[in-house]
């Protein structure tokens, strides 16, 4: 029992030396903790900002039509003669394309013209009955009642004879039409009917398609149609081709629907482009640069600098100190990939274009570069907003048909 009473006071004993020994230890070091060295301030990219006059410009898919899609149709019977037109190929308007039998309409005519022929001569004979008759009654020579019958003989003769030049005038307007021409200048179609073919009345015979010009259709967001102004600025358009080319010539919107197509938000809109080297080809997609409208005065800068915040949109901008600041600004449409500010900041404001992402109102930041407004023409631009637009949102109603 005293053994290990000696060794329980023994373990105490040690025990109590060794925190001795470790608060000497602690007493003996340094009496105030170690700091860490503070960051250095974030590396960021600024944009000087000044105001400028800016076109919203839209891009949206549009397909080609012709202005003008006519069906030649025949106006008379008859067999199919001649066609006198290459399929394909661009026609002049008035140009001479089919000959039907004119066989039947050549009688026709010279019957007309023999009934015209007896109708004039009974109009002559009463005529002369009249003239013979007017001057026995003013002598008393014949009754009132044979004059009055002579008068009858005469307007009787007078409508036979105009009725007789009707006739004749059908005639001969339907043997012109044996001759079928082109309405419009155009390209042709595909024969419906070769020729030894009985033709009858409004038979379709081909089609012409007027190339030059040529009608774009697409269709606009409701929000861009909203947004467009109603000056000549705002009627211009550009047409971009397959492969990034661009066509020589501007256009000019012509129409633009007064209503929101309910299936797709959208506002189908039509383009007038000349094509007189018919370079432009109907059912083609393109894709259509509309000039919206012009605003002025205003502020441009990356999409990317934009903020979002819980009830406002913000930009950072550096102050004299180096110092970024949270700015509330009031944002307007995004064009060729910048984004406008309408209000919130003031010429010769440096935006932070770079590096953003992780400041706080208040922080010092280290400006590494500084871009001017200037240099950001020059910019790779982003996608155009309103490429939202599908193909299948592009209006594809056939252009009403004109019969010849």
């Amino acid at each position: 029992m005293r053994r290990i009473d000696f060794w329980v006071r023994r373990g105490a004993a040690m025990m109590v030396v060794l925190l001795l020994v470790l608060g000497l230890a602690a007493c003996g070091g340094p009496s105030e903790s170690q700091e860490r060295p503070a960051p250095p301030p974030p590396p960021v990219t600024v944009l000087t900002v000044q105001t400028r006059d800016v076109e919203v410009v839209r891009e949206y898919p549009a397909r080609v039509h012709g202005s003008r899609q006519v069906q030649v149709r025949s106006r008379v019977e008859g067999i199919l003669r001649e066609r006198l037109f290459e399929e394909g190929r661009s026609v002049n308007k008035d140009e001479l394309l089919f000959r039907i039998d004119p066989e039947r309409y050549e009688i026709a005519l010279l019957r007309a013209e023999a009934d015209l022929a007896d109708a004039r001569a009974s109009l002559n004979h009463a005529q002369r009955e009249w003239a013979r008759y007017s001057n026995l009654f003013a002598e008393a020579a014949v009754s009132e009642l044979e004059k009055d019958k002579a008068l009858t003989d005469l307007e009787r003769a007078q409508a036979r004879h105009a009725q007789a030049e009707v006739v004749v005038a059908d005639a001969r307007r339907s043997l012109g039409y044996t001759e079928v021409r082109a309405p419009v200048a155009g390209v042709t179609g595909m024969e419906s009917l070769s020729e030894g073919n009985l033709i009858e009345w409004a038979g379709l015979l081909a089609t012409i398609t007027q190339q030059d010009p040529v009608h774009v259709r697409f269709a606009m967001p409701e929000v861009d149609a909203a947004m467009r102004g109603v000056d000549e600025r705002s009627r211009r358009a550009k047409l971009l081709l397959p492969g990034g080319l661009e066509h020589p010539r501007q256009g000019d919107i012509d129409f633009t629907a007064s209503v929101i197509d309910p299936r797709t938000g959208t506002v189908t809109a039509r383009a007038v482009f000349p094509n007189p080297d018919l370079t432009l080809i109907p059912g083609q997609f393109v894709r259509i640069q509309v000039v919206l409208r012009l605003l002025e005065e205003v502020f441009t800068v990356p999409e990317a600098a934009v903020g979002q915040g819980r009830e406002t949109t913000h930009l950072f901008v550096v102050d004299d100190e180096n110092t970024a600041r949270l700015r509330p600004v009031r944002l307007g449409p995004v064009t060729d990939g910048r984004q406008i500010i309408l209000e919130g900041l003031k010429s010769g404001d440096q935006v932070v274009i770079n590096g953003q992402a992780a400041l706080r109102d208040g922080m010092p930041v280290n400006v590494v570069e500084t871009v001017h407004d200037d240099a950001m023409e020059d910019a790779p631009k982003g996608d155009h907003v309103s490429d939202q637009v599908s193909n299948d949102q592009i209006p594809r109603e056939n252009p009403k048909l004109e019969e010849n």
